[in-house]
This record gives structure tokens, sequence and C-alpha cells, in this order.
């Protein structure tokens, strides 16, 4: 009888030879799919983890968000382009401090470049208009700078943390020395933008005296002819203002001008009397006391290796924001290390960054229920050295100081 097509044996009925060429293929085969497989894990483990940066590099205020991306890629070198042990690509856009500009910014890197982790932003306004829409994607943003209360009490979320302070904290600490100083009144100025409200309700929480004016400039303005004009006429005992980048550089040298700086003192948070603004203003701020939870003489290892490492790779003393970039990338890094470089798992991913098990530069640092810091706050005096102008730590006022809002947030 004939059958049509071919008849296959049974392996057991193949000659020999073929048994053996079987065998053959289908080891190679699988030796094929193993080395396949490993591959493809080796390809999937060394995917790097993205972090987008949004932050100001451009207008006056460009100097922030350099100082910002600046400290923050440090941390990256220190670990050969890692954090935690997993290679990061660092994403990073100018947003102009414009509020419109940052939010594009933020949805590209969200949709088009699939970034898990935001963080980077220096203004206020530019943070609200951002982070609220950020974390309601499931993306995790670490403000290394802007925090302004509304994200810090009702509106606080499971997805943001502030690893740099709440907006008013550096304001209080100096409206408490102010108020311990004797002075009886105050004459307030601050940019008309959320962190200068902020700010300025800061320090008149702890500030007990008379408020003998409240003035409220143009954000990025330059000439405050007009306001020293006022300031001068409320005869005040004490001027407290918070005009952060150019814009201090440029109150600072008019008030100066004016032959003020010897009549009436003058404080202000940090953000007025970094070392780059006092490379500029030069002796107008000699003896100014400032708010601080960060000056790059405190003495803690962390913070000494960081200001010598700043210093060797930008050939510059670092400022508030590098200090706070540096904070957030080596936070990021302790976290990624606890959940394997996968910060796609929510829960795990924040319960690791609430945890804050990394050595900040500030020294003591942890997180509140509305996940800002708590940290000690100091006072600080503009001086001179031989290198210039710089800060250095006069006293301690807050220790392990606690936001103001922490109580109105849910979480």
């Amino acid at each position: 009888m004939e059958l049509s097509g071919k008849c296959i044996l049974p392996e057991e009925k193949q000659p020999a030879g073929h048994r053996s060429q079987s065998r053959e293929g289908s080891m190679k085969k699988s030796i094929l799919t193993l080395f396949f497989v490993v591959i493809a894990t080796q390809l999937s483990a060394a995917e790097p983890v993205k972090i987008g940066m949004i932050t100001t590099l451009s207008t006056k205020a460009g100097y922030l968000g350099e100082d910002t991306r600046d400290g923050f890629k440090l941390a990256i070198a220190q670990e050969s382009g890692k954090l935690g042990g997993f290679p990061i690509e660092l994403m990073v856009e100018d947003d102009s401090r414009k509020p419109e500009k940052g939010r594009q910014i933020a949805e590209r890197f969200i949709k088009k470049d699939n970034a898990r982790i935001l963080t980077g932003i220096v203004f206020s306004n530019v943070a609200m208009a951002v982070i609220p829409k950020v974390v309601r994607e499931d993306v995790v943003y670490l403000s290394t700078n802007a925090a302004p209360s509304k994200l810090a009490g009702k509106g606080c979320d499971p997805n943001y943390f502030s690893v740099s302070y709440q907006n008013d904290n550096l304001d209080e600490v100096v409206g408490q020395y102010v108020n311990d100083s004797g002075h009886k009144s105050v004459y307030l100025i601050a940019p008309n933008y959320p962190a200068g409200k902020d700010h300025l309700a800061g320090f008149k929480r702890y500030f007990k005296g008379e408020i003998k004016g409240e003035v409220y400039t143009k954000l990025g303005q330059s000439d405050y002819a007009a306001e020293i004009a006022g300031l001068r006429a409320a005869q005040p005992e004490s001027v407290f203002f918070f005009l952060p980048g150019g814009m201090g550089i440029n109150f600072l040298k008019q008030y100066s001008q004016a032959g003020l700086a010897d009549e009436i003192p003058i404080y202000g948070p940090a953000f007025s009397f970094d070392e780059r603004i006092l490379e500029a203003v030069g002796p107008a701020a000699e003896g100014v006391k400032n708010g601080s939870q960060w000056t790059h003489d405190l003495d803690y290892p962390a913070n000494i290796q960081f200001v010598k490492a700043y210093r060797e790779a930008y050939n510059r003393m670092p400022t508030l924001y590098a200090a706070q970039g540096y904070d957030t990338a080596r936070l990021i890094g302790s976290a990624l290390k606890e959940v394997n470089g996968d910060p796609t798992d929510l829960i795990k991913f924040r319960a690791a960054l609430k945890k804050a098990d990394f050595e900040s530069v500030r020294g003591n640092f942890s997180f509140g229920n509305n996940q800002h810091p708590i940290q000690d706050v100091y006072i600080r005096e503009v001086i001179k050295t031989a290198e210039g102008y710089t800060n250095k730590t006069v006293e301690k006022v807050f220790s392990n100081h606690v936001d103001a809002y922490a109580s109105e947030c849910p979480m």
C-alpha cells in the first residue's frame, strides 16, 4: 500500500544519527534561548532611571537653577553616573521662570520621555503650575527649592516631597531672631507671588512687634527707589526683605547707596545672601544677619566632603541651592537602592523616600507627616574673608523645626 506524504518515525525508531542531530539541535536552541534571556535581562537592568529636572537657567535668576543642577550632578558624578548603584539619565530643561513653560516641560518629560521622577523647580509660581498636575499622573516630584504653603497643608500629596524646607521656615527663624534682638518695629518687602507672601507670613508668625509697612513688588523688579523712599518715611527700627537672585542684588546696593545701611538694620532669608549674590553686592551686605537651614561651615562629615568636592568640581563656593540639589539626589539614591532601581512601584518608592535614609549636608533631617523636612534652622552673618564675602553660622535658633502647615495635612 502506498501512503501519500512523509512518514515521520517516532524518535526511538529513528536512525541513531538522526536522533543525535535532533538532540544537538534542541540543545543549541535551548542554549540560544538562554543566551537571549540573559542578554535581555542585562539590557533591562542597564536601563537608566530617568529623572526630569525643570529649573531656571535663564533670566537674572538663572544661576539659582545652575547651582541646583550642579549640586545634583555632583552627587551623580560621585557615584560614577549612578544614584544608589543604578545608572541615571538626568534631563534638564530651562523653565525661564515661566509657569506655562514649566507645565509644557513636565508634560514632555512624563509623556515623551517616560520619566517617573521630576525635580528642580526654583520659583513657587512655577511650582504651583506644575506640581499638582504632575502628582496626579502618579509621578513623584521632589522639590529642591520651591515649597509653597498650599502644598504643605491641605494640598499635600503622597507623591510630593519637599527636600528643601517649607517656604516660611527661613523667615520664621529671622522673625524670632529680630524679635529677640529687641527691635520694636519692622518694614517688610517681598515680590508679589506665592513665595513672597509665604516668606512674609513666616516672618510675621514669630515677630511680635509693629509692622510699619508691608510692600509687594513686581517679580523680577530691578529699581527699588520708590520702596526705599517709603521705607525711609516709615522710620522702622528694622527691615526684613525677601528678594531672591538679581532682585536682592539691586535692592541691597540701592539700600546702601541711600545711606540706610548704617541707620536701619536689615535682615532676610538666605536667598538674598548666597555667595554669588555677595560677590556682586560686596560691602553693602557685610554684617547682615540672615536665616538658613544650611551653611558651608556646618561641621558634619557629609557637609565637609560636599563643600570640598563642589569647590573642586566647579571652582566656586556652593550655595544653598547647590546643597539642596545635592541632598535631593542623595535622597533619591537611597530610595532607589531600597527598591532595586524601580521607582514605578510607587508605594515602595515613596516609603523608601520618606525614610530619608541618607546623610544630609544639614545634619539632622527627617520628613514630617506632610513630607516636608524636620530640621535645624540657623542665623548666619555676612562676613569678609581673604577670598571675599561669605556667611558664617552665628547660632541655632530652632532645633528639629516643623513647619506651620503640617497639622493641616491629612496624610
